[in-house]
């Protein structure tokens, strides 16, 4: 939809114009453990009857309200992606394209008989390499593998445009931390992932896999050690680096250039250059190390890429590592949730449109755009109100949140798949290749050409929801708008508690201390004066060092500089949508809840609801792994770590000095 302006925004009360019959108060008694004192620790007082009644089982690491209504979403994609696979239809057609891709998934039997020949191909060109000149255009032709990635996004200066990007990559433990950290977990982590290489390398029939495991570590870790780390991946200024190919050519000479964006097919004048270090890295790795090794990593890559694809044994023996060591799973997933991820992953805004179509009603879009224009009605008087900033700094503000596009539900033009080629005859790691293929050339469709405003980055089922500082909007798909994070049936408590918080929080990170640098049009431009930009940064400090000060785990701490803008962005959607909430309930009149002895007020029931968004188990390898790996933090302290800087959940609660939560108000963070 079209720009929505804050000042055209007239508050209405929900309860009274959308429903005509009572609405219920959402809360759901089953959730919350009463034996526990809500002041004291409110994550266990409004979840733990939920994680009591969702004990983990052998396939999850974690497993929370998201991964319980995902689970909802894909039993119901499953049953119609199911329903397709078993009927034959006209070749090219979507239909056909979905039920083969599935059918190709579920196929292990074949998978088992192929073996590793689907890589057999693959394998043998890096094999033939015989010369560095070759390294070029093998790296530009392959889609395999690769040392750094190349992907086509909005200019961060023009967002009007979209470019050619580089980022970092060509390690596959991912966190750059997992190469250096010398406390035991980490430790037994890298000495587990070593002896993972070395017994994958050996069922591909390599006999030297222990020395191949030792060289494409040493490789990972020369790479990973040029990389930034996450708290530096954050800054959007220090990884915008335009240059021109010429100067790329310059910067980076072991890499003939044109010869590699060639076998790409990419012909472009420019290029942002995410990670200087890195990528220089990577050139001096190209000159430096022996062929053999070179192509010894190039090999990994290869197989570890495609182990998810093949036979049982290589499928199990990946999970071993990545699964059972590295967050804790006792078992792979089931088959046919893998094989409608895959379709999902591949033909995700075609299985979209069919479940839109069936599972979400029409009312529940306007019910949500209603929460959205109160959210920012609600944001804008805050902003208004600041005490810390300009009145210059305060109009700036106003504009970028007036101009926020917001996206609901789904899209209003679907992606054309006509170009994706399924081909049953071929493997299913052959299909999984033309899928890549497609989605490359998809991307590099759009280089140099001006950003598509409609496009979505999510798929319509997914439970999950984004903030897009390129384009300066919002989206909330189809599928998280369900319980426990929307419920048509439930009054203004909990849905301001549950997605109005989720609204708030994506609002938010157009204001956090990333999405701050953008302007209103999506560009990294400073709209703040000196001295405001200094208080802002002043206040997240006190975010930052409140969540350093959390222990994770034994001995283990947040990392507050990693989670500082997702932090912030909790921060201000619970202050953003119990504002909002409030201004609702001046106009509606709201029943006390009475359970079990208790009397929850409406106030009461929208932290509630917020803190049952958050509610999971999760087992203790996970925690080690997100710690590194996640800019979120975990649910726990989304509520117990969030709650205690928000005056209005202490009114609510009636929280004192006496509870273990209690952070003097001099102390608490006073942002948005």
């Amino acid at each position: 939809m079209k720009h929505l302006s804050f000042f055209a925004i007239a508050i209405t009360s929900i309860m009274v114009t959308s429903c005509s019959k009572p609405l219920s108060t959402g809360i759901r008694t089953e959730n919350l453990d009463t034996t526990a004192i809500a002041q004291n620790d409110f994550y266990q007082f409004a979840c733990g009857g939920w994680m009591a009644n969702h004990p983990l089982t052998a396939e999850y690491s974690r497993f929370g309200t998201f991964d319980e209504l995902g689970l909802r979403n894909l039993e119901q994609v499953n049953g119609l992606i199911t329903e397709i696979a078993g009927k034959s239809h006209p070749q090219g057609s979507v239909a056909q394209k979905i039920g083969d891709f599935y059918n190709l998934a579920m196929d292990t039997a074949r998978r088992n008989a192929e073996g590793i020949e689907p890589l057999r191909g693959t394998l043998d060109e890096i094999a033939a390499i015989s010369s560095r000149e070759e390294l070029s255009e093998r790296l530009g032709a392959a889609m395999e593998y690769g040392l750094f990635a190349l992907y086509v996004e909005a200019d961060a200066c023009n967002s009007t445009m979209n470019i050619l990007n580089e980022a970092q990559a060509g390690y596959a433990l991912g966190e750059k931390e997992y190469y250096f950290d010398e406390d035991e977990h980490t430790t037994a982590i890298r000495e587990a992932y070593i002896k993972h290489i070395a017994r994958m390398f050996g069922l591909f029939g390599f006999e030297d896999g222990d020395r191949r495991a030792q060289t494409v570590f040493r490789l990972e870790k020369r790479l990973a050690n040029a990389a930034l780390n996450n708290v530096e991946l954050r800054d959007p200024i220090a990884n915008y680096n335009k240059v021109s190919m010429a100067e790329l050519q310059e910067m980076v000479p072991e890499i003939d250039w044109n010869v590699f964006l060639s076998a790409m097919h990419i012909h472009t004048d420019s290029i942002n250059v995410g990670q200087i270090k890195h990528l220089q890295e990577c050139g001096k790795l190209l000159a430096q190390e022996p062929l053999e090794d070179i192509k010894t990593l190039l090999t990994w890559q290869v197989i570890d890429g495609a182990a998810s694809y093949l036979s049982d044994e290589i499928y199990m023996a990946n999970f071993d590592f990545y699964g059972r060591v590295l967050s804790g799973s006792e078992e792979p997933r089931p088959l046919w949730k893998r094989a409608v991820g895959i379709v999902e992953g591949t033909l995700g805004e075609a299985v979209g449109e069919m479940y839109v179509q069936k599972y979400f009603p029409k009312e529940n879009k306007q019910r949500m755009l209603n929460l959205v224009h109160n959210l920012q009605s609600a944001f804008g008087e805050r902003i208004q109100a600041l005490e810390w900033m300009s009145d210059e700094t305060k109009a700036k503000a106003l504009e970028k949140l007036n101009t926020m596009t917001i996206k609901i539900g789904y899209p209003d033009k679907w992606r054309d798949y006509s170009k994706l080629d399924v081909d049953p005859s071929l493997s299913y790691y052959a299909n999984i290749q033309r899928a890549a293929k497609f989605e490359q050339e998809y991307s590099l469709s759009y280089l140099d050409k001006p950003v598509d405003k409609a496009k979505w980055y999510m798929f319509p089922q997914t439970v999950n929801a984004y903030y897009n500082p390129s384009s300066n909007e919002i989206c909330f798909p189809a599928g998280i708008l369900q319980y426990p994070f929307f419920d048509m049936s439930a009054d203004d408590a909990f849905n301001y508690g549950a997605i109005g918080v989720v609204i708030g929080h994506e609002m938010t990170h157009g204001f956090d201390d990333m999405g701050c640098q953008y302007d209103k049009d999506g560009n990294l431009n400073n709209w703040w004066t000196e001295e405001d930009k200094a208080r802002f940064d002043a206040r997240t400090k006190v975010m930052e060092e409140f969540f350093n000060g959390i222990e994770v785990a034994p001995g283990v701490h947040a990392n507050g500089a990693f989670t500082l803008g997702e932090n912030i962005a909790d921060h201000g959607g619970l202050q953003i949508s119990f504002q909002a909430f409030r201004n609702i309930a001046r106009s509606s009149s709201l029943p006390i809840f009475e359970s079990s002895n208790n009397e929850f007020s409406p106030a009461q029931r929208f932290f509630l609801a917020y803190a049952n968004v958050w509610a999971a188990n999760i087992r203790p390898e996970e925690v080690l792994k997100r710690t590194k790996s996640d800019s979120h933090s975990l649910g726990r302290w989304r509520v117990n770590g969030a709650l205690p800087h928000i005056g209005a959940w202490y009114e609510a609660w009636q929280v004192t000095e006496d509870s273990p939560l209690f952070v003097p108000a001099e102390k608490r963070v006073s942002i948005w």
